[in-house]
């Protein structure tokens, strides 16, 4: 039986997959649904916010993304080895507890939003089901997530906040099945993936919206007679009943795909250019992608909105300094691009970046200069409103075999659950703190609901 329901999971996600790339090239994809009753909380006026999610795909080194420095650089210098940065070369974040730390150079682009309080470290984040010692960990005592230090998996379940069960529905997701009445009576999706489907996305009530290619109309489609006869033509294909459901289902996809497109596309239309130059990289794209939709806001009829975005990459098995140094450049140039977007839009208050990756690399290095998968990460968060210029959660021993190793390369157990770094950007978002353990599963396992990085969490 649970074969079946892995099974299950598994052919539901390759169909969303699937389906996302076939609409992607006509410029959009989605799949729409009703949004219900309006929510008690729905308010008036400029309320409005937005989180965005920046997934690096295969891994992100984190212990060299934010590295200690001072008396406790020493024992990461000699445990990295030819991984080790130098300390020099750090961009220093000095943390309220007195904790010296430094940020990878190439992060140099936002490192003055940590000064500015705009930008928070978080420290040691990862799967858990309940808080976890290492002796818990080697026991058996208390259980660990299935499967940890696959790719697969993991991801999946930083998605899904599913540890031990799979599950076809995201906490983001979840988090817009609890808002969607802000938005009433807007129909469009509260939750857009840019360059590909997210399972983080997909809500038990509401339904995200992929967007995909350089803009949101439909590809070919330059409003000339022949192009509107094309777009008519395909209109007709999409009312054509197979009778077979898979192709139904197809079918359905597309045509909301068409109409989600169009809102988008015709919201753009008259809007003013954004003056913020972002980069070309693939990041910088879609993050240009989310600035505009964000733009255009209260033409779409929305007040709370949900964006995943990518970053691919990250599992840097060897010659990884150099790699790495490049993904962290990509990161840091693209978030400040979009954080100046939303300065521009006068929202930087109302909308928070996050990144997550599905684990951390080891903290030992293998042999060819490189590092393996492993556990708990750190993540960074950014925006007018975070309170920033700190570090939040504790950050690991740095010792092999220590009391934060799961094993003997410096695989770190988390301190901090992805139950309490998602509820708290789901609070600051509109979520009931009632409601907090309907949108992650395990959150009852853990005393402290959120970590207060945020206002009002």
């Amino acid at each position: 039986m649970k074969k079946n329901r892995i099974d299950f999971a598994q052919s539901r996600r390759e169909f969303l997959l699937k389906s996302g790339r076939l609409v992607s090239t006509i410029g959009a994809a989605a799949t729409l649904a009703p949004f219900g009753a309006v929510n008690a909380l729905a308010q008036s006026g400029d309320d409005y916010k937005a989180i965005i999610c920046i997934f690096n795909f295969g891994g992100n080194d984190a212990n060299n993304m934010i590295v200690p420095m001072g008396p406790n650089y020493a024992a990461y210098q000699r445990i990295r080895g030819s991984l080790a940065l130098p300390e020099a070369s750090l961009l220093s974040t000095p943390t309220s507890k007195g904790e010296a730390f430094g940020l990878h150079a190439s992060l140099a682009p936002i490192h003055p939003l940590y000064a500015g309080k705009k930008l928070a470290l978080i420290a040691n984040v990862g799967m858990l089901v309940k808080p976890l010692t290492r002796e818990q960990y080697r026991s058996g005592a208390i259980p660990a997530p299935n499967n940890l230090f696959s790719h697969s998996d993991q991801q999946q379940q930083w998605q899904n906040a599913s540890p031990l069960t799979p599950a076809t529905t995201g906490w983001a997701g979840r988090v817009a099945d609890r808002v969607q009445g802000f938005n009433a009576p807007s129909n469009f999706p509260p939750a857009v993936a840019v360059n590909g489907n997210s399972l983080q996305l997909i809500g038990q009530e509401t339904r995200p919206t992929t967007i995909g290619g350089e803009d949101f109309g439909i590809a070919g489609n330059d409003h000339t007679v022949i192009s509107d006869a094309r777009q008519a033509s395909l209109q007709e294909m999409l009312k054509f009943d197979s009778g077979v459901v898979l192709f139904q289902t197809a079918n359905r996809i597309l045509s909301d795909a068409v109409a989600v497109s169009k809102q988008v596309e015709d919201a753009t239309r008259g809007a003013a250019a954004l003056t913020t130059a972002f980069p070309g990289t693939g990041l910088g794209r879609q993050l240009a992608q989310v600035a505009r939709i964000i733009q255009v806001r209260q033409a779409l009829g929305m007040k709370r909105q949900i964006f995943f975005v990518s970053q691919g990459g990250f599992d840097t098995h060897s010659a990884q300094l150099g790699m790495h140094a490049g993904l962290m450049t990509e990161l840091s140039q693209a978030m400040l691009a979009f954080y100046n977007a939303t300065a521009e839009m006068g929202i930087a208050d109302k909308v928070v970046t996050f990144t997550e990756s599905e684990f951390n690399r080891t903290f030992q290095p293998n042999g060819n200069v490189g590092s393996d998968h492993a556990w708990g990460t750190h993540t960074l968060v950014l925006g007018g409103g975070v309170l920033g210029g700190d570090m939040y959660g504790s950050f690991p021993t740095q010792a092999l075999q220590g009391p934060s190793d799961s094993g003997d390369r410096g695989n770190w157990i988390p301190t901090m659950s992805l139950d309490q770094y998602g509820a708290t950007m789901a609070q600051w978002f509109g979520v009931n703190p009632l409601d907090l353990g309907l949108v992650f599963p395990n959150l009852a396992n853990f005393t402290k609901k959120t970590v207060g990085f945020l206002p009002g969490t």
